[in-house]
Order: structure tokens, then sequence, then C-alpha cells
């Protein structure tokens, strides 16, 4: 039976105590702030070591983002090699190393091979004890140099805005302004690309279309 006008309801259930099983977010102002003084005590706790790993420069997939680049997972092992670090020194000095990667252009493999001696050249390693120095060691005065700068790491992490240069990662946007009549035409990208993904998908179709009407005018020949 369907119930129909201002009735009253049926099989009535309205005492769950619904309110138990609602959660709600009223202390997301509070655990931002939370969060953000725990990555401060983080990062003065393990200064001067840096708080995240060396990540390689990348660009970003698909046709829409290509332009845009970000941090990526790791090195590869060719910009390693390129770079004369070794594989498995690299992950103990801090440098993310992905052996999945393979690098697609000679641009980005000489920017990332750059950075890794960028960062290898200002790398101070502490000695793993105390007075026992071995090969690769930072000297006895630049360790101290950078303990003495160890409360500068807390002082970046306490500010409220972003310190420029901190990530190595930037997006430079140039836009040129002008009339379409100084720019000259360029073919129809979009076009193109939908003609290529034709032929690919029509290629055995067109051959077969092909061979049978050779073979037809042969017949006719003959």
């Amino acid at each position: 039976m369907t119930i129909k006008h201002n009735q009253q309801i049926q099989h009535n259930h309205f005492r769950k105590d619904w309110q138990r099983r609602v959660r709600v977010h009223f202390d997301q102002p509070g655990k931002k702030k939370s969060r953000r003084d725990a990555r401060a005590v983080r990062a003065a706790k393990l200064a001067p070591r840096p708080v995240d790993r060396l990540r390689p420069i990348v660009h970003c997939p698909t046709i829409k983002y290509n332009r845009r680049v970000r941090a990526g997972r790791g090195f590869s092992l060719a910009e390693l090699k390129e770079a004369g670090i070794p594989r498995k020194l690299a992950s103990t000095i801090g440098i993310a190393v992905d052996p999945r990667r393979q690098n697609l252009s000679e641009e980005s493999l000489a920017a990332n091979v750059e950075r890794l001696r960028n960062y290898r050249e200002r790398l101070i390693l502490f000695p793993r004890r105390t007075g026992k120095t071995k090969e690769g060691d930072a000297p006895a005065n630049e360790v101290a140099e950078a303990k003495a700068r160890r409360g500068l790491v807390g002082q970046l992490m306490g500010t409220q805005t972003r310190r420029k240069g901190l990530f190595g990662v930037e997006n430079h946007v140039e836009v040129k302004e002008g009339k379409t009549a100084d720019y000259e035409g360029e073919e129809n990208a979009y076009r193109r690309l939908r003609d290529a993904r034709s032929e690919a998908k029509f290629v055995g179709v067109r051959e077969k279309r092909a061979k049978a009407k050779a073979e037809e005018a042969a017949a006719q020949k003959k």
C-alpha cells in the first residue's frame, strides 16, 4: 500500500543514536597547525640533514601537461652512471633511486645529471664514527660549520611564508602578446594527430583493399 498525501510515516526507525556514527572535522584548523609544528620539529631534529631525498626533475604525462615539470620518484641508473655516483651509494647519501625509470630525451638526462653533480659538490658527509674519517667524508672544519648552522632549518620551517629556492623545481611561464598577423600560421597539430591515428588504425584494411584491387586488375588483363 502506497502512502499518499500528508499521512503518518509507517514503520519509522528514528531511535538509532545516529550522533555516535557521524564524524565531523571541526579540528581541521588545529590539525593543520599541529602538522606544521611537527614538520618543523622533525626538520630541526634531522638538521643539518635534509628532510626529504633528492629527486629528479621530470615532465608531467599527457599532451595537456607535458610542458610542466615536477619532482619525480627517483633518478634513473643511467643518470647515476653519467654523474659518477654508484647505485648502492646513492641511497645512503640522500638520493632517491628508481631503477625502472628510463630516459627518453637527452635534455632531461643532462638536466638531472647536472642536478646530481651540484648536489654532490654541496654535500657534506659526516663520518660514521667520531674521529674516524673514511674516503669521501667531509673534513672536520666543514662538519663543524654544518653543525653550527643547525638552527637555520628550524627558523625556515617556522616562518609562515614559503622561502623561494627550497624546492629546486620551478615552472616559468612566458606569455607573448601581439596581433594575429604578426605570427606565422602553423599546421593544425590536432588534425595531424587524428590523421596519424586513423592511418595506424586502418592500415590493415587499406592494405587488404589495395591487394584485392590489384588482383582484380590483373585478372581483367588476362
